[in-house]
């Protein structure tokens, strides 16, 4: 008896998410098509020119626009960035430092920082209950 393994694919709206661009600037036959695992795997591992020029200058999906922000997402939503942006866009919010930048920055250092203090003392729970 043999076993078939299937293909895995996905949407392209997963492949896009997993590559960190923004699907609806991708191209057309990438956004109406399915992507493969062994698809994706090569898009990442040699990205074509459309991807690389994505990644570098945008537009960027909000996880990615937040990242390059140091803020979260529910961040840019309070300081009502909803759409996204290009790297210049970000380069230039960097450059001008809005208040809520600024604020919301300091809350994910905050986060940050009490997410470390947490798993510090669990780790020293951990090794004292062993």
């Amino acid at each position: 008896m043999t076993s078939h393994q299937s293909t895995q694919t996905m949407k392209a709206a997963t492949a896009a998410k997993k590559l960190g661009v923004y699907l609806e600037a991708t191209p057309a036959d990438f956004r109406e098509g399915v992507v493969s695992r062994a698809e994706l795997n090569a898009l990442q591992a040699d990205p074509p020119q459309w991807l690389t020029d994505l990644r570098r200058d945008g537009p960027h999906p909000r996880p990615v626009v937040a990242a390059k922000l140091g803020v979260s997402i529910a961040g840019l939503a309070r300081g009502g960035v909803t759409e996204p942006l290009t790297t210049e866009q970000i380069e230039a919010l960097k450059q001008e430092r809005p208040e809520w930048l600024e604020r919301e920055r300091a809350t994910q250092a905050e986060v940050r920082k009490e997410t470390a203090r947490i798993k510090q003392r669990d780790a020293e729970r951990a090794q004292r209950d062993a």
